[in-house]
């Protein structure tokens, strides 16, 4: 089956220009209306990579909307916000009905070009979430984000100067900021999911290592796991940090410690042989991890027990 290719879209201009709305006033940087837009309507799913970063506040007023990649319908009363970083395939897909209010906040890397938070941004995981995992702002929250949106609007409007730049960008990184806040209200808040996705991560991990099959599958990884949990890997790790204080390689690593003591204490197995029955390749980087979490080698634990 062929895939349709996501079109580029590369500046700000040329996605104004798509839009049917004016010149955006800086090449950089722009804040745009969505009840200016006229509605999308189409039943196929449509592909698009931004070379730029686009964060959405808003709210869907009628209608179904799918996003991301499950394609899943949400019910978007609450105020809604979510992030795309350059090169994401953001993929989407409207009814006739579909309405939508809020804002948009476009930046090109090339504006933070300079500045600290050109490589900070990276830290903020949320960009790398998908869009299916956005966050769900409070009337509260969102009148918070909505300010500062508001005053980098502000800043560029008027007259540019040599303190403008620095001054959005520092909004910019307060609204990020705050944005993570609430990300880990929202982790806390819905602890039932949460913890639901914990008992599951349980049982994945379980059943891996029981697999007689593992020496073939090698060790988890991080994106195995969250394809299972249906979540991005960067969304999941964030959840189980704020939920257990761990993240996901953490918890990959715990269990192999968990798999590793009974092995060591209840058989005869060698040390190189219990590395391989949990998927490791090499014995070495097997007691590497076990010394870094126990502070004991496999031999020295197992000695323990003797």
């Amino acid at each position: 089956m062929n895939v349709q290719q996501p079109y580029r879209i590369k500046t700000i201009k040329e996605y104004h220009k798509i839009l049917g709305i004016g010149h955006p006033e800086h090449p950089m940087i722009s804040v745009i209306d969505l009840a200016e837009i006229t509605p999308y309507r189409s039943e196929e799913s449509i592909r698009v990579v931004f070379d730029f970063y686009m964060i959405s506040l808003k709210k869907v007023d009628a209608g179904d909307v799918q996003y991301g990649y499950g394609q899943q319908k949400y019910d978007f009363d609450e105020g809604i916000l979510f992030f795309i970083s350059p090169n994401q395939v953001f993929s989407f897909k409207a009814d006739d009905d579909f309405r939508s209010s809020g804002t948009m906040l476009l930046i090109h890397p090339d504006f933070l070009w300079g500045n600290p938070l050109a490589n900070g941004i990276k830290k903020y995981e949320f960009f790398n979430y998908s869009v299916n995992e956005a966050l769900f702002v409070s009337e509260k929250e969102e009148m918070v984000l909505k300010s500062f949106i508001r005053n980098i609007e502000q800043e560029y409007h008027s007259h540019i100067d040599k303190f403008s730049e620095s001054i959005i960008i520092s909004l910019i990184e307060s609204f990020l900021n705050y944005s993570n806040r609430f990300y880990m209200r929202q982790f806390l808040t819905r602890k039932i999911s949460g913890s639901q996705i914990v008992d599951k991560l349980e049982k994945i991990l379980d059943d891996y290592f029981e697999d007689e099959n593992i020496i073939n599958k090698g060790l988890p990884t991080v994106q195995y796991i969250a394809s299972l949990l249906n979540c991005s890997p960067n969304y999941l790790s964030g959840m189980l940090k704020a939920l257990t204080g761990q993240n996901t390689q953490q918890h990959i690593h715990g269990k192999i410690i968990e798999k590793a003591k009974e092995k060591l204490s209840t058989t005869t197995l060698t040390v190189g042989e219990i590395a391989f029955a949990l998927g490791f390749d090499y014995p070495q980087s097997f007691s590497k991890l076990f010394k870094s979490k126990t502070d004991f080698t496999p031999v020295e634990f197992r000695a323990s027990f003797n």
